[in-house]
C-alpha cells in the first residue's frame, strides 16, 4: 500500500540544464504568472538580458536584451510588462511593439497580472490596477493598511471578478517569520487587516447549492501552530446555503520548527486546496471537509513562487534550485487512497462523486442496491445519478425502475429517477428515448424542446426517428445535434430551407442528390433556386458541387431565364476560356427574351470568350447597334452601321473609333459625311478632335476640305490648335477663322500662339485685307516686325491704327515707332504729340537712343522738363535731361552735385571725353570704383583720387589700386602720405589706410606711413596699435631698426612682442623686451631655448634667484644631460613637478644617488604614489636594502608590486623577494625564489598562491634542475587542468622525462578532480613507453578516455588489440572488423570478431570476412556465417563461394537458410548434393525448396551416368507438364511404373495410348494391363477394344472392358431412374407452366453438375462401382478373388 500515492508528482525541467545561471534564480530575479512562461532576468558580463522559456518549448528559451528592475509575462499570451525605476511599459513580443507605458508618481515595490489583461501594482502606500486595453493609466484600488509597514509583499490575490482583493507580505520577528494580510472589497470600499502568510480565493460548488461559493482560502503559522480556514466572503448567492467556515491544524514536523506557508493554490473541479511551505512540503485538503489528504516533502529548497498548473489544476512551482515542478491529483488512485489509506469512505463518496473519480464503483452499487431493496428509490436515485463515470446509468437500472411497483399518488420510481437524472446534467441514449417516448405520446413536445435547449438530452437517429413524425423542425434539431446528416438533409428539404443544405454538407463532408435538390428548388421558388444553383458551384473547394452545364439544364427545363441570368452571372464572373460555350448561351438567352439585360451584360464587359459573331447579329438584330458595332470586325457591317448616329450615343461612338484601324476610321467618317453632314458635322469633328494624332491632322485637314467644310475645320482645329505645335494647324485654323469671319478667333490666336509662321500670317493678313488691322498689328508686334508695320499703315494711311499700336496695344513699341516715323519724314509736332499721347510705361532710355542715333534729341527736351515737374524721378529722364544740360553747358556742375536721381555710371561715361572733373564728380556721387579710378589714371588726378580712397575706406578698392601692376602706384601712394593722411583727423580712415597697406604687403611704405603718424608728434604717436604695427612691420621688413623703436616706445604690447621677435630669431631684441619689463622666466627662457647660452642663463638665475627661473634652467640642464646640475637646480628651486622626466633621465644615465636626493625632496612636497614608487626602485638600484625595507615598512603610497615585477626583470632578486613578501604575492615570491634556487620555498610560497601559472613556473623549474620529487607535488596541481596539461607534458616529453611523467599521471589518477584529459594523455604515454602497461589501463578507464584521440595513439604504436578494444568500446565497429581482419595474429580473437561483425554498418565487411576466414580459418567459416545471416545477401554470397569453388565448404550454411527458398541458395545446394551423389537429398531438396530452374537442372539430369538422377529428371520435367519427356525418359530407364504414373497425371489420352502402344510394342502385356487400372479414365474403350484384339492379349483387356460394362450400365439406370421421377413430378404438378421462381431440374438447370462420359475407375467383376482412388495400392480383384493387376513397383520385364 505504501506506493499508493493520490498526487502526481512531476519534475518538468531543471532551468540550470538551460543556461540559466543558480544566481539568478530566485525571488528576485524570477517570476512565473502562469504554467505557460516562466522569466529570469541574468547578467552576462556587463550585459542584462531576459530569458523566456516557454513551458511547451523548453528546449529553445528566447533570450532578449534587456534591462530593467522587473519582469513579468502575461498568464495567457507573449506580452511582456517591464518596470525600471518608476518607468513600467507593456510590450507584445511577437508583434515587436509597445502597447502601453506609464510613468510612476512612486515606487513599485511588487506587481503581477491579476488577469490576462490587469496587472496589479503594490507602492510602499497603495495598490493599483492597470488595464491593457486602451490607453489607461493605473487606477488606485485602495491604500494600505498600517498593519502591512514594513512587510515584504510576497503575493496579491484577486478573485474571478476581481471584487476581493488581497495583498500578502511577511516580515521577521521575534526569531521567526510573521505573516499579514489586507482584504479588500472593491463593493464596500472597507479593508480587513489578517494574520496569514498563504491565501487563495476559489470559486466552489458545494452539494445541494445551485451556484458556487466565492471561498476565501489562508493558512497562518503562529507561534502557536498552524491553521488553515476556508470562509465564503460575501454575501451568498440567491438560493444558496451559506458555506459553514472550516478550521483546521496545519501539522508541522519536528524537525520543521520554523516552517511556515509561502503558496496556496485551489483546484475548483477538485476541490482541492495546495499548501506549499517554506521547506518544501506540500499539503492537499479538501475544501468542503477541510481534511488532509496529504501531507508529504516534494523539495529540499524552497519553492518561492507558484501558479495553477491548468493541465490538471494542480500546482506548478519553481525552488531555488531551479528545478520546475508540478503536483496534480492522481485520478485514478485518489478514491482507492483515501479509502485504504485514510480509512475515510464517506469523503471517498464525496471526492469520486464531486470529481467524477475511479475506484468507488463497488461502493457506490452496494448503497444503491440497498436503497432500492429497502424501496427508498428516491435516495437510489440519487445514488445512481451521481455515481461517478456512470457506472450505474445503465438500462439495467432504467429497467429496475420501470419494474418497481408505483404506490401512492406521486410519481413512479422512474419518474423520480429521470427527475434526478434532468436536474443533474445530460441524459445519455438509453436514458434519453424511454423519457422521450411518453413524453411525445402525451403530446408534450414543448417539454422535449425545452430540454433540447437545456442540453439535458443525448442526440441521436433513434431519438430523430422518434420524434420526426411528430415535429420536423425538432427533429431536425435532433439530427443536427447527432449527427445524422442524410436525416438532417431530408430533413431541410422537407422544410424549405435549401440554402442550407450545401453548408451543412460542407460542414460534416456529405455528399447528397444536389441536382433532384436543385429541381425541388425551381420548381416552388426559382430565385431560391437561383441562390442555391450558386451554392452548389461557389462552396466547393476544388471544383462545383455538381456540373454547371447540368445546373442550366435544369433551369431551362423551367424556363427561368432571370434566375439563370442570375445564376451564370455569378458563375461566370471570373471569364475563364472554357467557360466560353455558357457565355454565348447567357447571352443568346437575354437577347432573346430580355435585350435590356443583355445589354447591360455587355456594358459590363464581364465576358471574353462567347461567339462574338452570333452574338453581334443578335444585337443588330436586338436594334442594340451600339453593341453590334462592337462585335463586328467587317468594315462594311460597320459602315452600314455606324452612319445611324441618331441611334448611337456620342460619347461611345467617339471611344469606339479608338478600336478601328486608321484606313477605317477615315472611310467611316467620310461615310458619315457623305450621308448626313450636318446631322454628323459635330460628332465627326468630335472623333477628328480624339483621334487625330493617330488619323494624322493633315489628313482630316484634307477630310474636311475636300467636302469644303471649313466650319468643321473651324471647330476641329480649335479644339487642337491649344495643343499643337504644327505651324501648319495654326496657319489653317488663321484661314478657317477668317473665312467664317470669327476675327476675335483669328485675334487671339494671333496674340497666344507661338507656332504659326509669322512672315506668312503676315502676308495674308495683309493679303486678306480685313477690316480691323488688329491681328496684323499683334503678329507684327509679337515678332519684332514693327519697322514694317509702320510702313505698312503709314504708307496705307492707317495713321490712325499706329496711335491704337503705342497707346492701345504695345507702349512699349513707341520708340522704335517713333524712329520709323522720323524714317519716313513725318512732322516733329505729330512725334511729339504722339509721345505725349502715349501714357503707357515704354523705355525712355531706348526712346532717347533712338532720337540720338537721328541727332534729334533736344527734341525731347520740353518732353522730359514736363516730366520732370510732373515729380518723375525715373533714372532715365534724368540721364537724358543731364546730357541735354551738359551739351548745352547750362550749369551742369550744379545738376551733377544736386540731381540724386540720374545714373552716375551713364551719365559719368558721357562726360569722360568731354569734361574728366565732371565724370569724377558724377562717378564719386554713385560709388563708382572702378570707373572713377580708371578716369584718375587716365587724366593724372591722383589727388582726388587719394582724398577719394581714404574716406571711402573700401579695403577691395584699396587692394586694386595698390596691386604691383598699378603703373600709377607710387604716384597715388605719395599723394596719400603727403595729402591725405594729412587732411583728415578720424582715426578710422587711419586704421583703414594702415590696414590696407599692410594687406598689400608694402612693408617700406607702411613704416614711412607709420613714422609719419608715431614719431611725428602727432595726435596719434601714443596709439598702442601703431606702435605695436610699427615695431612689428620693422621685425618684418627692416630688423636693424628694431631696437631702436624698442627703446624709444614704451605703450606697445611688450610680451606678444617679445614672442614675435622669437619667431622672427630676433633673440635678443625679443631678450630686451622681457628684461625691460622684468618677465624673467621669458627672458631665460629665451637664453636658454634660442640663445641656447646656459652659462648666461646661470648667471641671470644666480642674479634673479628666483624659483621659476631656477626651475627651467633646471629642465634645459637636464635635458642637456647635466644630471647633477640639474638635480641641484631643482632642489634650489624646489620644485617637484618635474619627477617624471627626473626619473627617467636618472634612470638612462645610471644617477641612482642623484635621484634618490631628488625624490626624498619631491616626497617632502607630494606623497605621489609614482614618487614613492620610483623612491623604492632608486634604492633598490643602490643596494640599500635596509632603507627599502625600512621604508615599506612604513606608511607609503608606493606599487609595491609593481617595483617587484621590475626587480625581477632586472634580475634584483633579493630586492624583489623582500617586496612580493611584504605584499604577500606569493605567485612573484615563489618565482623569484626558483631564480635563488630556494627550490622548497618556491613550492611553499606557490601552494600558498594556489595558481596555475605559478605552479607551471615552479615545475618548469623543478624540472630544468632534476628536483622531479618537488616537480611531481607541482604537477599535481596542474594536471587536473585540462588547458595546462598538453604544456605539461611536451615539457617532460620534450627532455626526456618520460617515466618522472607516468608517474606524475599515475599519481595524478586518484585526485579527486581527475579528468579525461589525464586518462587519455596516460594512455598515449603508455602506447609510445609502456605499452604493455596499455590494456590494463584501457579495461579500467575506457569510458573515462577521449577514445578519438587514444585511437591515433594506438594506431601510430601498432597496438592492434588495443586498437580494436577502442574501436568496439566507441562502437565504431566496422573499424574493429577490418582492424583484426588486417592484423589477425594480434587482433583476432573468434567470439569477440563474431560479436563485432555482426554490429558493422557496412555489409561489404561481411564478405571481407569471408575471405579473411577462407584464408585465415576455414573451419570456423561456416560459423561465421550462421553468426552474419539475418543481414547476408544470400545470393551474392553463393555467388562468392561459386567463383572460388568453395561451395562444398559451406554446405551447413546452404543447409540453414534453405528455409528462405532462394533460388541462388537452393541451386548451389542442389549442385553441391549432384556432385556428392546424394541423390535422396536432392530429392529431399527439391521437393520442400522449389525456386530453382527446374528445367535446367532436368536438362541436366538427364544425362547423369546415376539412374536415380535421371528419375529425378524425369520428375522434374513431370512436375513442369512436359509429360511427354517424362515419359520418354522413364521408357528410356525402363521405370515403367513412373511412366504410367507421369501419363496418368498428365490428363493427355494422347500420352496414355503412345505408352500403351510402346508396352504392345516391347511385348509388355503384364504393363499394358497394370496401365489399363492406373490410366482409368483416360482412356476410350473402343481403342482398348482394337489394341487387345490387334494383338490378341484379349485377356489382358478384359477386366478392364468388364469394368467399363459395368459403369456404363449402372450410368444409363440412374438416367432412367432421374426421367420417371421428373415425369412424375411434372405430371403431379397442378400448372404446368412453372413459376420463375421454381428451382429447374438438375438435368437442365444451367447451373447443375453435368453427366460425364467419361467412365470411372473399374470395381471388381459383379460390383459396385469403387470409389477408390487412383493408383490405389489395395488391388482390386476378379470374382475368383484374384489379383486382376500387380500391386507395386516398377514394370521392368
Amino acid at each position: 500500500m505504501s506506493s499508493l500515492l493520490p498526487i502526481k508528482f512531476q519534475e518538468h525541467i531543471l532551468l540550470q540544464s538551460l543556461g540559466i545561471n543558480a544566481a539568478n534564480i530566485g525571488f528576485a530575479t524570477l517570476t512565473m504568472e502562469s504554467d505557460k512562461f516562466i522569466v529570469v532576468r541574468e547578467k552576462v558580463g556587463e550585459n542584462a538580458q531576459v530569458v523566456i522559456v516557454d513551458m511547451n518549448d523548453v528546449n529553445n528559451p528566447l533570450r532578449r536584451p534587456i534591462t530593467a528592475d522587473s519582469v513579468i509575462m502575461n498568464p495567457a499570451t507573449k506580452v511582456l510588462a517591464l518596470k525600471s525605476s518608476r518607468t513600467l511599459q507593456i510590450f507584445n513580443i511577437e508583434l515587436k511593439t509597445k502597447m502601453k507605458a506609464y510613468n510612476m508618481p512612486e515606487d513599485v515595490i511588487f506587481w503581477k497580472w491579476v488577469n490576462v489583461n490587469t496587472i496589479a501594482l503594490v507602492s510602499e502606500t497603495a495598490a493599483y490596477h492597470w488595464s491593457l486595453q486602451g490607453d489607461s493609466p493605473p487606477v488606485k484600488t485602495f491604500e494600505r493598511h498600517s498593519t502591512l509597514s514594513g512587510f515584504q509583499i510576497i503575493n496579491y490575490r484577486a478573485d474571478a471578478e476581481c471584487k476581493w482583493l488581497l495583498v500578502i507580505g511577511i516580515a521577521a520577528k521575534d526569531n521567526r517569520v510573521v505573516g499579514a494580510m489586507q482584504l479588500y472589497s472593491t463593493e464596500r470600499k472597507v479593508s480587513q487587516p489578517i494574520e496569514g502568510h498563504a491565501a487563495c480565493f476559489v470559486s466552489f460548488k458545494t452539494e445541494g447549492n445551485p451556484h458556487p461559493s466565492n471561498l476565501f482560502c489562508f493558512s497562518v503559522r503562529t507561534i502557536q501552530g498552524g491553521k488553515l480556514h476556508v470562509i465564503e466572503i460575501g454575501s451568498p448567492p440567491a438560493g444558496n446555503q451559506p458555506f459553514q467556515k472550516k478550521q483546521v491544524e496545519v501539522y508541522y514536523p519536528a524537525e520543521a520548527a520554523t516552517d511556515f506557508p509561502v503558496a496556496m493554490q485551489a483546484s475548483s473541479k477538485h476541490g482541492i486546496i495546495y499548501l506549499v511551505t517554506k521547506y518544501g512540503y506540500v499539503h492537499l485538503y479538501d475544501i468542503e471537509t477541510a481534511v488532509c489528504i496529504y501531507m508529504n516533502r516534494i523539495s529540499s529548497e524552497t519553492i518561492f513562487v507558484t501558479a495553477e498548473y491548468t493541465a490538471t489544476e494542480g500546482i506548478i512551482g519553481v525552488n531555488r534550485k531551479g528545478q520546475v515542478l508540478s503536483v496534480s491529483i492522481d485520478e485514478q488512485n485518489m478514491i482507492p487512497y483515501v479509502t485504504q489509506t485514510l480509512q475515510n469512505p464517506e469523503l471517498a463518496l464525496k471526492l469520486a462523486v464531486r470529481c467524477d473519480l475511479p475506484g468507488a464503483e463497488e461502493l457506490f452499487v452496494r448503497k444503491f442496491n440497498l436503497l432500492f431493496g429497502n424501496g427508498n428509490y428516491a435516495e437510489a436515485a440519487k445514488v445512481a445519478a451521481t455515481a461517478p463515470q456512470g457506472i450505474l446509468r445503465t438500462p439495467q437500472t432504467i429497467q429496475k425502475f420501470q419494474q418497481c411497483p408505483h404506490t401512492g399518488g406521486g410519481p413512479s420510481p422512474l419518474l423520480q429517477y429521470f427527475g434526478i437524472l434532468l436536474d443533474q446534467g445530460q441524459l445519455n441514449k438509453y436514458e434519453t428515448l424511454e423519457l422521450c417516448r411518453p413524453v411525445l405520446a402525451q403530446g408534450r413536445k414543448q417539454l422535449l424542446e425545452k430540454w433540447l435547449t437545456e442540453g439535458k438530452l443525448e442526440c441521436t437517429e433513434e431519438l430523430g426517428d422518434l420524434v420526426r413524425p411528430h415535429d420536423v423542425n425538432v427533429a431536425l434539431s435532433v439530427y443536427l445535434r447527432g449527427n445524422v446528416p442524410h436525416k438532417v438533409v431530408q430533413c431541410f428539404a422537407e422544410t424549405g430551407q435549401f440554402d442550407k443544405i450545401i453548408l451543412y454538407a460542407k460542414k460534416v463532408n456529405f455528399e447528397p442528390d444536389y441536382l433532384f435538390q436543385l429541381r425541388q428548388v425551381l420548381r416552388s421558388n426559382p430565385e431560391m433556386g437561383a441562390k442555391f444553383a450558386q451554392m452548389l458551384v461557389s462552396e466547393g473547394e476544388n471544383e462545383p458541387l455538381a456540373d454547371i452545364n447540368q445546373i442550366v439544364g435544369c433551369f431551362e427545363e423551367v424556363q427561368a431565364v432571370q434566375p439563370c441570368t442570375s445564376f451564370l452571372l455569378e458563375v461566370l464572373k471570373s471569364d475563364k476560356e472554357s467557360e466560353g460555350h455558357l457565355q454565348t448561351k447567357l447571352l443568346e438567352m437575354n437577347l432573346l427574351y430580355a435585350p435590356q439585360v443583355a445589354d447591360a451584360i455587355l456594358g459590363n464587359q464581364m465576358f471574353h470568350h462567347y461567339d462574338r459573331a452570333t452574338i453581334g447579329q443578335l444585337c443588330e438584330k436586338a436594334g442594340l447597334l451600339q453593341r453590334a458595332l462592337e462585335h463586328f470586325t467587317d468594315l462594311y457591317d460597320i459602315k452600314r452601321t455606324v452612319v445611324h448616329t441618331q441611334h448611337l450615343k456620342p460619347d461611345w461612338l467617339v471611344n469606339y473609333f479608338g478600336q478601328l484601324s486608321v484606313e477605317d476610321s477615315l472611310e467611316c467618317l467620310k461615310a458619315m459625311l457623305q450621308t448626313n453632314m450636318r446631322q454628323n458635322l459635330q460628332i465627326v469633328v468630335q472623333i477628328a478632335t480624339k483621334y487625330h494624332e493617330q488619323l494624322t491632322t493633315h489628313a482630316l485637314i484634307d477630310l474636311f476640305e475636300s467636302f469644303k467644310s471649313y466650319e468643321g475645320l473651324f471647330y476641329f482645329l480649335g479644339s487642337i490648335v491649344n495643343f499643337s505645335q504644327d505651324p501648319e494647324v495654326h496657319f489653317k485654323y488663321i484661314q478657317a477663322a477668317t473665312r467664317t469671319g470669327q476675327i476675335k478667333e483669328v485675334e487671339r490666336i494671333c496674340r497666344e500662339s507661338n507656332c504659326y509662321e509669322a512672315e506668312r500670317v503676315k502676308n495674308y493678313l495683309k493679303e486678306a485685307k480685313l477690316t480691323d488691322q488688329l491681328p496684323l498689328i499683334i503678329v507684327c508686334d509679337r515678332h519684332d516686325m514693327v519697322h514694317d508695320l509702320v510702313l505698312y499703315l503709314y504708307r496705307n494711311n492707317l495713321q490712325k491704327y499706329i496711335e491704337v499700336f503705342v497707346q492701345k496695344v504695345n507702349p512699349a513699341r513707341l520708340p522704335i515707332v517713333v524712329g520709323g516715323l522720323l524714317d519716313v519724314d513725318c512732322s516733329e509736332d505729330a512725334i511729339k504729340q504722339l509721345i505725349i499721347n502715349t501714357r503707357g510705361k515704354f523705355d525712355i532710355d531706348e526712346l532717347v537712343d533712338e532720337v540720338e542715333k537721328r541727332n534729334r534729341l533736344k527734341l525731347l527736351a520740353p518732353w522730359l522738363e514736363m516730366r520732370v515737374q510732373e515729380g518723375t524721378v525715373d533714372p532715365a529722364t534724368h540721364n537724358a535731361l543731364a546730357k541735354i544740360y551738359i551739351d548745352a553747358n547750362n550749369n551742369p556742375e550744379r545738376f551733377l552735385r544736386e540731381n540724386p536721381y540720374y545714373d552716375s555710371r551713364i551719365v559719368g561715361k558721357y562726360c569722360e571725353k568731354r569734361d574728366p572733373h565732371f565724370a569724377c564728380l558724377a562717378y564719386e556721387r554713385g560709388q563708382c570704383d572702378a570707373e572713377l579710378v580708371n578716369v584718375c589714371n587716365e587724366n593724372s588726378l591722383f589727388k582726388n583720387l587719394a582724398r577719394y580712397l581714404v574716406k571711402r575706406r573700401d579695403f577691395p578698392l584699396w587692394a586694386q589700386v595698390l596691386a604691383e601692376d598699378n603703373q600709377h602706384r607710387r604716384q597715388l601712394i605719395d599723394q596719400v602720405v603727403q595729402t591725405a593722411l594729412s587732411e583728415t583727423q578720424d582715426p578710422e580712415d587711419i586704421s583703414a589706410t594702415v590696414k590696407a597697406f599692410m594687406a598689400a604687403d608694402l612693408p617700406n611704405e607702411l613704416i614711412e606711413l607709420l613714422e609719419k603718424i608715431v614719431l611725428d608728434n602727432s595726435v596719434f604717436s601714443e596709439h598702442r596699435n601703431l606702435q605695436n604695427l610699427l615695431i612689428l612691420t620693422a621685425i618684418k621688413a627692416d630688423r636693424t631698426r628694431v631696437m631702436e623703436y624698442i627703446q624709444k616706445l614704451d605703450n606697445y604690447d611688450a610680451p606678444d612682442i617679445a614672442n614675435i621677435a622669437v619667431s622672427n630669431q630676433l633673440y635678443e631684441e625679443a631678450f630686451a623686451i622681457f628684461k625691460k619689463f622684468d618677465v624673467n622666466t621669458a627672458a631665460v627662457n629665451v637664453l636658454i631655448d634660442n640663445v641656447s647660452n646656459l652659462d648666461r642663463a646661470y648667471e641671470f638665475a644666480e642674479r634673479c634667484n628666483e624659483p621659476g627661473v631656477w626651475a627651467s634652467l633646471a629642465k634645459a640642464q637636464l635635458k642637456e644631460g647635466l644630471v647633477k646640475e640639474a638635480v641641484d637646480s631643482f632642489i634650489k628651486a624646489d620644485d617637484p613637478t618635474a619627477y617624471m622626466e627626473v626619473v627617467n633621465k636618472c634612470s638612462e644615465t645610471g644617477n641612482w644617488e642623484d635621484l634618490v636626493r631628488y625624490l626624498q625632496m619631491a616626497r617632502k612636497k607630494s606623497r605621489e604614489s609614482y614618487i614613492e614608487t620610483e623612491l623604492v626602485y632608486a634604492y633598490a638600484k643602490t643596494n640599500r636594502l635596509a632603507d627599502l625595507e625600512e621604508f615599506i615598512s612604513g606608511p607609503n603610497h608606493a606599487q609595491i608590486q609593481q617595483i617587484g615585477d621590475r626587480c625581477f626583470d632586472s634580475g634584483m632578486y633579493e630586492a624583489a623577494k623582500i617586496l612580493h613578501n611584504n605584499i604577500s604575492n606569493f605567485a612573484k615570491l615563489s618565482v623569484t625564489l626558483v631564480r635563488l634556487n630556494e627550490f622548497q620555498g618556491a613550492v611553499d610560497a606557490a601552494r600558498k598562491a594556489n595558481s596555475t601559472k605559478t605552479w607551471k613556473q615552479v615545475c618548469f623549474a623543478c624540472v630544468d634542475n632534476e628536483e622531479f620529487r618537488l616537480a611531481q607535488m607541482c604537477g599535481l596541481h596542474i594536471v587536473v587542468h585540462a588547458d595546462e596539461l598538453e604544456e605539461l607534458i611536451n615539457y617532460y616529453q620534450d627532455r626526456g622525462y618520460f617515466e618522472e611523467l607516468i608517474g606524475l599521471l599515475e599519481a595524478a589518477l586518484g585526485l579527486e578532480r581527475a579528468h579525461m584529459g589525464m586518462f587519455t594523455e596516460l594512455a598515449i604515454l603508455y602506447s609510445k613507453y609502456k605499452a604493455e602497461k596499455m590494456r590494463e589501463h584501457l579495461e579500467l578507464f575506457w569510458s573515462r578516455v577521449n577514445i578519438p584521440k587514444v585511437l591515433r595513439a594506438a594506431e601510430q604504436a601498432h597496438l592492434w588489440s588495443e586498437l580494436v578494444f577502442l574501436y568496439d568500446k566507441y562502437e565504431e565497429y566496422d573499424n574493429a572488423a577490418q582492424t583484426m581482419i588486417q592484423h589477425p595474429v594480434e587482433a583476432w580473437r573468434e567470439q569477440h570478431f563474431k560479436e563485432v561483425i555482426t554490429k558493422v554498418a557496412n555489409i561489404e565487411l561481411y564478405y571481407k570476412a569471408m575471405q579473411f576466414y577462407l584464408d585465415y580459418k576455414p573451419m570456423l567459416l561456416n560459423d561465421l556465417l550462421l553468426v552474419l545471416t539475418p543481414r547476408l545477401d544470400h545470393s551474392r554470397t553463393v555467388s562468392f563461394f561459386a567463383k572460388l569453388n568453395q561451395l562444398p565448404l559451406v554446405k551447413p550454411y546452404l543447409r540453414q537458410v534453405q528455409t528462405q527458398n532462394n533460388k541462388s541458395v537452393n541451386e548451389a545446394l542442389n549442385q553441391v548434393l549432384i556432385d556428392e551423389e546424394d541423390y535422396t537429398g536432392l530429392r529431399s531438396s527439391i521437393d520442400a525448396y522449389d525456386n530453382f530452374d527446374n528445367i535446367t537442372l532436368a536438362q541436366q539430369l538427364e544425362k547423369h551416368e546415376l539412374l536415380e538422377f535421371r528419375r529425378i529428371s524425369a520428375y522434374l520435367y513431370r512436375g513442369n507438364n512436359r509429360w511427354k519427356q517424362s515419359v520418354e525418359l522413364c521408357k528410356k530407364d525402363k521405370l515403367y511404373k513412373d511412366a504410367m504414373e507421369y501419363a496418368a497425371e498428365s490428363r493427355q489420352p494422347e500420352i496414355a495410348e503412345e505408352l500403351l502402344a510402346y508396352f504392345l510394342e516391347n511385348k509388355l502385356h503384364d504393363c499394358f494391363a497394370a496401365s489399363l487400372y492406373q490410366m482409368y479414365d483416360l482412356l476410350h474403350p473402343d481403342v482398348i477394344l482394337e489394341l487387345a484384339w490387334k494383338h490378341k492379349i484379349m485377356d489382358f483387356a478384359m477386366p478392364y472392358m468388364i469394368q467399363v460394362m459395368r459403369d456404363y450400365h449402372s450410368r444409363i439406370g440412374k438416367l432412367e431412374r432421374a426421367e420417371a421421377e421428373r415425369k412424375e413430378e411434372i405430371q403431379g404438378n397442378q400448372q404446368p407452366n412453372g413459376s420463375m421462381m421454381e428451382p429447374q431440374l438438375m438435368l437442365t438447370f444451367p447451373g447443375g453438375a453435368p453427366i460425364s462420359s467419361v467412365p470411372q475407375m473399374p470395381a471388381a467383376y459383379g460390383a459396385t462401382v469403387s470409389s477408390t482412388p487412383y493408383g490405389a495400392t489395395i488391388p482390386a480383384t476378379n470374382a475368383y478373388g484374384t489379383p486382376m493387376y500387380p500391386s507395386s513397383g516398377s514394370y521392368a520385364m
